[in-house]
């Protein structure tokens, strides 16, 4: 059991603060390893790319349910009907009525659509599901989105899959500092690093896939961006030192050495 407090989405405790996603990885076996060394207990499955109601279908098979939370994903629904009906197809087919709500409709870009998933969060919440959205890093629409129930919010580092780190940084500091729900890092990540930067600012999570899935050895890097949540996370609660802009020597003169 870990010394650290948990992590707390609609009432539910996790010990892990890093989300898993399931895309790019080369095999199941190479998935199951990083699961396994990330420590991860949300795990995120694109509702486009799997069958959720077939026990042969490879990918859901590969993610052991009694130790992660398996997250559904809108990948790919380019509005808000389209978003919900990926929700409810998820619930039918046995899926805990959790959904990580993405709706992004330039194929290009990949960011999401701010209107189509403040409606889409509205319906989903009416209907029972624990919504996670995926939005760019807008403090407005974080708080809109707090206000029509979604359990947590979930801003963009950087562009999906570019493992550009935090170019976002002061835009989800206001988000982190105004938010009453988690805040979960989402897209962008690419390195340990930047997960432990995240959780230093003050995010509550953070969610990897492309810079685990896509390195040289998955599951070296899934062991390597635990620690760089944890590491983060623990120097938060220890309180980082004050940045200052001019030098402040760290062994001051005494005044003895000043009379010699």
């Amino acid at each position: 059991m870990s010394d650290l407090p948990p992590l707390v989405i609609a009432g539910r405790e996790f010990q892990s603060r890093l989300l898993l996603g399931t895309g790019k990885f080369p095999s199941n076996q190479v998935l199951r390893d990083a699961l396994i060394a990330s420590g991860a207990e949300i795990v995120t499955v694109a509702l486009r790319r799997v069958d959720l109601s077939n026990p042969q279908d490879n990918l859901p098979a590969a993610i052991d349910t009694d130790r992660h939370l398996l997250l559904p994903n809108t990948s790919g629904a380019r509005d808000a009907e389209e978003a919900v009906r990926l929700a409810h197809i998820s619930r039918a087919a046995g899926c805990e009525p959790w959904v990580k709500l993405e709706v992004t409709p330039d194929p290009h870009s990949l960011l999401p659509d701010p209107v189509e998933t403040l409606k889409a969060t509205e319906i989903l919440v009416k209907d029972g599901f624990t919504v996670l959205p995926y939005i760019n890093a807008d403090l407005i629409l974080a708080k809109r989105l707090e206000e029509a129930g979604a359990a947590t919010v979930m801003p963009l580092a950087a562009p999906i899959g570019t493992n550009q780190g935090l170019r976002t940084r002061d835009a989800i500091q206001m988000i982190i500092d105004r938010a009453q729900v988690p805040v979960v890092v989402d897209a962008g990540l690419g390195a340990p690093s930047h997960a432990a930067e995240a959780m230093e600012l003050g995010a509550d999570a953070v969610l990897v896939n492309t810079a685990i899935a896509v390195a040289g050895d998955p599951a070296a890097m899934a062991a390597a961006f635990r620690l760089g949540v944890e590491a983060g996370f623990r120097a938060r609660l220890a309180g980082l030192g004050r940045r200052q802009w001019k030098a402040s020597a760290s062994s001051p003169l005494t005044d003895f050495l000043r009379s010699v």
